[in-house]
């Protein structure tokens, strides 16, 4: 069952009305990714993945994430739009978050602009941070959508949300 989406007020967006399957949008805003109280990325060149019930996942070039950050682990996961995504550990200031970064090597057609970018797990870091204010994950443990002030859900994740 469909659960009702909630009014978005002045300069929010609703997650309900994000399309399926979803969109990548680039995003200018300054996103921050912190862990063992290092800045571990920081990017103004940053790409949202807009789908219908979720908050925007922030995928952030390779490149501004800081070396050796990014520890490659086994093991892989399929998404039905996206394709196959591979893990990585995240390291810094002596914590390693397992399975905390994941990438789409080889997307399927229409998500290619995420080639060379990395996606974070909020609930798996010390904070995420876009345009200064700090993310609250996604609830559950699977998805890693960004929740902000500017979004509004509710968001898949809840407790019986799985159909939605």
């Amino acid at each position: 069952m469909r659960p009702r989406p909630e009014k978005p007020g002045p300069g929010q967006e609703s997650v309900w009305d994000y399309p399926r399957p979803p969109r990548v949008d680039p995003s200018d805003e300054l996103v921050e990714v912190w862990l063992g109280g290092e800045r571990v990325a920081s990017s103004t060149r940053s790409l949202r993945v807009l789908e219908t019930s979720h908050p925007p996942t922030y995928y952030l070039p390779v490149a501004d994430v800081a070396e050796g950050a990014l520890v490659p682990v086994a093991g892989t996961t399929g998404c039905e739009w996206k394709g196959t995504a591979s893990y990585f550990d995240l390291v810094a200031g002596g914590v390693v978050a397992p399975r905390a970064a994941w990438t789409y090597a080889d997307p399927r057609r229409g998500f290619e602009a995420l080639v060379g970018h990395v996606a974070v797990m909020p609930a798996a870091v010390d904070r995420c941070v876009v345009a200064g204010e700090t993310v609250v994950p996604q609830p559950g443990d699977f998805y890693g959508g960004w929740i902000t002030s500017r979004v509004v859900g509710p968001f898949k994740g809840i407790p019986g949300s799985w159909g939605w």
